[in-house]
């Protein structure tokens, strides 16, 4: 970095004199220089070289100049740009003063009349900009800068000049523009026809902010929050401020609509309804069955509707795990269900105390994910602090605390711990490779967890450390993926392969043999010798074990039935120690239906009882592209206006995940994910043996 300044500061050294870095962002560095010419403070950004490099200066500098006649009060003006040794660079007066994200984080809030002056002046400066063809397409509060406490717009349609110059070719350089927080759903999906619609989103993300102290979406990745951005709805800023006026909330929800053609249609129509008292309308819904042809996505959002229940938790009596029974006892048993603010992710799996007595699991909200813990002998779960976007939860052995997989803190996969008497989470390992599919902790400190994307199985002490590879599972796991590891005993373990071909299997640690028991999933061990592990066709057994020869010991009884599976073949199971107490989840009983929803909450059933997995849009919103678990998996798609439904592939070796090619002139290819490890991109007559077809490895 100090050789690139270095470098910088001889090749301008003949119009500006470098004096200090202020500051680095996505695309320029920026540093104080005074200008030689005019003696005067000015602000020089130089656009990363691996940018320039891909760019070309001559388009650069002829895109800028579309930039340079902007004049308004609020638009911080561009005096310079050029090319100096390879580095591109342009050139923007110095203020001394603060960004609004400066004043963001010091202040997280602003006085409601404050956030409106600000939002007020800078939807000025769009307009004027808009009329004069000019989109920026990166508004964010560190784009705004306070000048003696007026704002000014700074890199007025550099993205712009970026994009233009780039051809297109911006995935070269790794980089994105715009920032995820504040982006557009259309920039978000990487629409290159932007309008002037997709700066008065960002504008209005930056007045969420500054009246609520946090942007509409937030999330541990650019990912994640690119993926709320386009599926979430937001949550009205009264229900975190309730003292802002409701023609504000009113126009911060028409600006932040999904499609743009629900938004202002100028950013002088958005700054006259946060004045305007009257202005109650979030927006107009399109009549039923309208589709928009001009916006990237339809006029409505289609969503699954599961029938079944989420998890059921049930006191299983001792009875039904013992030989000979001396009381029999009835069994209990309890749903715990979603509702509008707290749906149910089985998907993050579920844990269940040593006693029996706690349920952790984990739910999406308003404002994310996290695990929550529910107690069986109370009405309400409770949010569990720190454990946002977790996932794969197990108990400690004396059930005070619990361990998760955080996926993304400290910007690395996490194994982490945390006490359920609300003390902060404190990290166990950190920077092992693939996705958490299952651990368990022993009384002596030992953990053991495996990972898929790539396959391990690694062995950590619960108190901190590097994790290790288990050496006997490690040649498993090299052929078939291994899910939920368990103790058997100190010195065996228990699995499952995850995948197509689920089966359990039991390994010795001390003499290193791998045996193969039986087909199933979710094994657990009871302190009673018994082995529970779901069937192929979802029943729950329970298997009575011989720990001492590693092998079953009788015939397995099928104690519960219908439980469901995920798209790996996995369960949702959880099973306290002495096995009184399971919690599993259940298959729905009428299966699940497509569902079209308009804006006005008006619901059109398509299809019913079926497994209906990542509905996606073709661009012309005429129809539906889907996976389908249980069952053959395949992709299908529906026509919405034909009311036909056709299969795309045939081999039902779980495709799914469809992903529909954007370009809206060649709807030809599906991007399926399959289960057996690798990514493909089908023609949309279902050939695989087309030169159109493509096949990538999913590591890579």
């Amino acid at each position: 970095m100090a050789e690139i300044s270095s470098r910088v500061s001889t090749a301008l050294a003949d119009r500006y004199r470098i004096e200090q870095r202020l500051g680095q962002g996505g695309m320029a560095t920026v540093y104080l220089a005074q200008d030689l010419k005019h003696d005067r403070k000015v602000a020089v950004k130089v656009l990363r070289p691996e940018l320039a490099a891909v760019l070309g200066a001559d388009r650069f500098i002829r895109e800028i100049k579309t930039t340079a006649n902007l004049q308004h009060p609020h638009i911080l003006p561009l005096f310079d740009s050029g090319e100096a040794d390879s580095f591109l660079y342009y050139v923007m007066p110095y203020i001394e003063g603060e960004t609004l994200g400066d004043k963001l984080d010091r202040e997280t809030q602003l006085s409601i009349d404050e956030a409106v002056r600000i939002a007020t002046e800078v939807a000025d400066a769009l307009d004027y900009a808009h009329r004069h063809n000019v989109i920026h397409r990166d508004i964010k509060p560190e784009n705004i800068l306070l000048h003696d406490g007026r704002p000014m717009v700074a890199d007025f349609g550099i993205a712009l000049a970026v994009s233009a110059a780039a051809g297109g070719r911006m995935t070269e350089t790794g980089m994105s523009l715009g920032t995820p927080h504040y982006m557009s759903p259309e920039q978000a999906t990487a629409d290159k026809d932007l309008t002037a619609r997709s700066d008065i989103y960002s504008l209005g993300s930056v007045l969420y902010e500054m009246l609520t102290g946090d942007p509409p979406h937030t999330g541990s990745s650019a990912q994640q929050i690119i993926m709320k951005i386009v599926t979430d709805d937001v949550k009205p800023v009264t229900q975190t401020r309730k003292s802002v006026p409701p023609n504000v909330a009113a126009a911060v929800e028409k600006a932040l609509e999904k499609l743009p053609a629900d938004r202002f249609g100028t950013a002088k129509a958005f700054a006259e309804a946060l004045s305007d008292g009257t202005f109650t309308s979030p927006g107009v819904a399109a009549p039923a069955g309208a589709f928009d042809a001009t916006t990237r996505g339809p006029a409505w959002r289609v969503v699954t509707a599961a029938a079944g229940v989420a998890l059921l938790a049930g006191i299983v009596a001792g009875w039904m795990l013992r030989p000979v029974p001396e009381r029999p006892l009835r069994p209990v048993q309890f749903f715990i269900k979603s509702d509008s603010v707290h749906l149910i992710s089985t998907a993050a799996g579920v844990a269940l105390s040593p006693d029996g007595m706690v349920l952790v699991y984990g739910a999406r909200t308003g404002s994310g994910s996290m695990l929550y813990r529910r107690r069986i002998d109370e009405l309400e779960p409770q949010p569990i602090p720190g454990t946002e976007n977790a996932h794969s939860p197990f108990f400690s052995p004396d059930g005070t605390e619990i361990g998760f997989e955080d996926p993304a803190y400290g910007g690395v996969r996490s194994l982490r711990r945390v006490r359920l008497d609300g003390s902060p989470p404190r990290t166990i390992t950190a920077g092992y490779e693939g996705n958490v599919l299952g651990a368990d902790w022993r009384d002596d400190g030992r953990i053991v967890f495996s990972t898929w994307l790539p396959s391990h199985v690694y062995t950590v002490n619960a108190d901190g450390g590097p994790a290790a590879f288990l050496e006997p599972l490690e040649s498993v796991a090299d052929s078939v993926p291994i899910a939920g590891p368990i103790f058997v005993d100190d010195d065996a373990i228990a699995f499952a392969s995850w995948g197509l071909d689920t089966r359990i299997g039991v390994v010795s640690l001390r003499s290193e043999v791998v045996r193969w028991l039986m087909p199933g999933s979710g094994p657990h061990y009871l302190a009673s010798g018994q082995l529970l592990y779901v069937g192929d066709d979802g029943s729950l057994f329970a298997q009575p074990f011989d720990v001492a020869k590693l092998d079953t010991a009788g015939t397995a009884r099928r104690i519960a039935e219908g439980l469901a599976f995920g798209l790996g073949g996995e369960t949702v199971l959880a099973v306290s120690s002495s096995g009184t107490t399971i919690t599993y989840g259940m298959a729905g009983s009428e299966g699940r239906d497509l569902v079209l929803v308009d804006r006005q909450g008006k619901e059109q059933v398509l299809l019913q009882d079926g497994g209906f997995w990542v509905p996606r849009f073709s661009p012309d919103g005429r129809r539906i592209v889907y996976g389908q678990t249980g069952g053959d998996e395949d992709i299908w798609i529906h026509d919405i206006v034909r009311n036909t439904t056709t299969r795309l592939t045939l081999d039902g070796l779980g495709n799914n995940d469809p992903v529909v090619e954007p370009r809206r002139q060649e709807r030809r290819v599906f991007p399926l994910l399959q289960r057996q490890g690798s990514l493909r991109a089908l023609h949309n007559r279902g050939d695989p043996q087309s030169p159109r077809c493509r096949e990538w490895n999913a590591v890579d």
